[in-house]
């Protein structure tokens, strides 16, 4: 995920702002890490540099 995606991203759910938080990066994107949104109180992941903004019960039931 590229960090100037922060500029354009919300919550699905509530359309609260997101915080990132990176666990791994290179030069071009964000590898792995988290986007956190303090309204409702729910974590999205990043992995693979793809962010997964499905709304909780879409991402439970995927799995």
């Amino acid at each position: 995920m590229r960090r100037d995606l922060m500029e354009i991203l919300a919550c699905p759910v509530c359309k609260g702002k997101l915080d990132l938080k990176i666990e791994e990066e290179n030069e071009r994107e964000i590898v792995r890490g988290s986007l956190y949104c303090a309204k409702c109180d729910e974590v999205y992941p990043i992995e693979e540099s793809i962010p997964n903004l499905l709304p909780p019960s879409m991402r439970k039931a995927q799995s």
